[in-house]
């Protein structure tokens, strides 16, 4: 057993003494063989080198002192033009059509044609007022009448045009078997009437 300890004693020994060779100061490193080394640039070949061009030369000129103005459009002319055209088409009693029909009732249903937005109707028979003040939604109103002997006038006046002017509704009449005398679409600016004659054969 002491003979095992002895040889594992020595053996580490050594090993730690062949393992400090290495930082020895007298090591030296090994010398290159060529000293004077040449480092070479490496030149692409010409096809693959980008093209350039030469850059063009601009000749300076001169500027005249005298530029001629500019006259721009003034745009209000045309703006008050296509303002006026708007007003026309709105801004005026609407024949909606007359119809001739041998029913002895009619059907009148009306509602906002566009967004609905508050507008708001009044409603004349033969220039009799039968209703006052009528909001158009998006659902249909109306009311049946019935149709005397010869013209039966029906107004729809615009009370206000709502937050998108002008005054727009869809309305429809139908006669006593339900067919469909007119439909048809309204816009009217404030206190303006669009007004349709159903003529009793």
């Amino acid at each position: 057993m002491k003979k095992i300890l002895f040889l594992i004693f020595i053996l580490g020994i050594s090993l730690s003494g062949y393992a400090q060779n290495e930082f020895n100061s007298k090591f030296k490193s090994i010398p290159p063989k060529n000293k004077n080394l040449k480092i070479k640039k490496i030149i692409p070949p010409k096809a693959d080198l980008p093209k350039t061009t030469a850059p063009k030369v601009v000749k300076k000129q001169d500027v005249p002192l005298d530029v001629p103005k500019i006259n721009f459009v003034n745009p209000e002319g045309i703006t008050k033009k296509a303002e006026n055209l708007e007003i026309v088409s709105y801004k005026k009693n609407q024949n909606l059509g007359s119809f001739k029909t041998s029913s002895h009732t009619a059907k009148i249903r009306y509602r906002d044609a566009a967004y609905v937005d508050g507008d708001k109707i009044r409603v004349y028979l033969n220039d009799k007022v039968i209703d006052y003040e009528v909001v158009l939604n998006g659902d249909f109103k109306g009311f049946e009448i019935k149709l005397e002997k010869g013209v039966n006038k029906i107004d729809f006046e615009a009370l206000n045009e709502g937050f998108l002017p002008p005054n727009t509704a869809e309305f429809q009449v139908y006669d006593d078997k339900g067919n469909i005398i007119s439909a048809s679409q309204w816009n009217l600016g404030i206190d303006f009437k669009a007004t349709i004659l159903l003529v009793k054969e």
